[in-house]
């Protein structure tokens, strides 16, 4: 079967880790009998110097066109000016609103081999394999009025955080399916001791909470989400919040892990898909072969759960914890060896796809940068 994906590489490493997940979902591609249509576009600092927009009209046009858009990373200290009118995050902000992607998916799992780089208690973190939801289109980030103004008495702002039943219908949604697919437990996060919008989501949820008679559904305050998902994490399945809780959230749950070099994410819509790293375009890094490819690898096993192609995506996750229990990683999560690149880890991961069965491992070819597999 044939799928069309636009792949945005963006700015820093941006295009080396995707190199890597390309070569990855190509691999998986020639062993399966997928045919995977890719085109590249430019997003980003990169397409502010290029076109003077963050997110071109022949991007948009491309990704309009595809069945999934696979993204990199856009940024850097030359577009950080706060006075310029265009900066690279436009585009993924352009994105989300021209594809309408509502939601944020953001596993969070603790690999064994790297218990102890969390700086959570190892003893918490046995176990612990969660995905928060995000809502991605509401919420103080966007709702009107928005602005800033000057008075006699000095400056003032307002920020207006709003939400239609529509939207909170639909995240919430997201979660309950999520979690009937997992260990069938919903966590609702919200602040309805205070917040209007608070009670109407938590009332919506209760509502919705019907239809899914398997799943529990909890709620819990955000402040207190934010003491329990250090102090208790194992106990988080579906995490599901509105738009900055969701983000304050998932960024904190990101650390649990103990890299954020392993963390991919997922936005999705009603008809569109958006898979990528969370990590940022860490221009320091850019060329020096150190970036860390995981994340945007697991974000092409996303992308192929959301084609339903769930053995190819199982087959890729496999291969990342082989690569993670063998230190085949880069020197952010290598105690062990520290000449292990960005594109070594990527031939590794593309090695055990093509060879699944394998278990016979010669380091020193890894490092020799041939064969990883014999």
């Amino acid at each position: 079967m044939e799928y069309k994906i636009t792949v945005l590489p963006g700015d820093g490493i941006g295009p080396e880790v995707i190199d890597e997940s390309v070569k990855v979902l190509e691999a998986v591609g020639r062993r399966f009998g997928h045919d995977f249509d890719l085109a590249y576009g430019i997003v980003g600092g990169g397409a502010i110097d290029a076109t003077g927009s963050a997110l071109p009209d022949e991007t948009i046009e491309m990704c309009l066109n595809s069945d999934a858009v696979l993204f990199g990373a856009v940024g850097g200290p030359k577009w950080d000016d706060p006075q310029a009118k265009v900066r690279p995050e436009d585009g993924i902000l352009a994105i989300r609103k021209q594809l309408g992607l509502f939601a944020n998916l953001r596993p969070v799992k603790v690999y064994p081999t790297l218990i102890n780089a969390s700086p959570v208690k190892p003893e918490l973190l046995e176990g612990v394999d969660m995905i928060v939801v995000r809502e991605l289109t509401g919420g103080l980030y966007f709702a009107q009025p928005k602005k800033r103004w000057n008075t006699s008495r000095g400056r003032r702002s307002v920020d207006t955080l709003k939400y239609t039943e529509k939207e909170i219908l639909r995240i919430l949604r997201v979660g309950f399916e999520l979690a009937r697919g997992r260990r069938k437990l919903l966590t609702s996060v919200d602040k309805a001791n205070v917040l209007e919008s608070s009670r109407l989501w938590r009332e919506i949820a209760v509502e919705v909470s019907a239809d899914y008679p398997d799943v529990e559904l909890e709620h819990i305050l955000v402040d207190a989400a934010a003491m329990q998902l250090i102090s208790n994490p194992s106990h988080y399945d579906v995490i599901v919040a509105e738009n900055m809780f969701g983000d304050i959230i998932s960024d904190e749950a990101s650390v649990i892990g103990g890299s954020i070099g392993l963390l991919a994410s997922a936005s999705i819509g009603d008809k569109y898909a958006m898979f990528e790293p969370i990590h940022g375009s860490y221009t320091q890094a850019k060329g020096k072969g150190i970036a860390n490819p995981i994340a945007s690898i697991l974000s092409v096993a996303m992308l192929l759960d959301h084609f339903e192609l769930n053995d190819e995506a199982e087959l890729i996750r496999n291969a990342v914890e082989k690569s993670l229990k063998l230190q085949v990683t880069t020197p952010d999560l290598n105690t062990k060896y520290d000449n292990i690149s960005t594109s070594k880890v990527g031939d590794f991961i593309e090695d055990v796809i093509n060879n699944p069965n394998d278990s016979n491992l010669n380091f020193t070819n890894i490092h020799l940068g041939q064969s990883t597999i014999i």
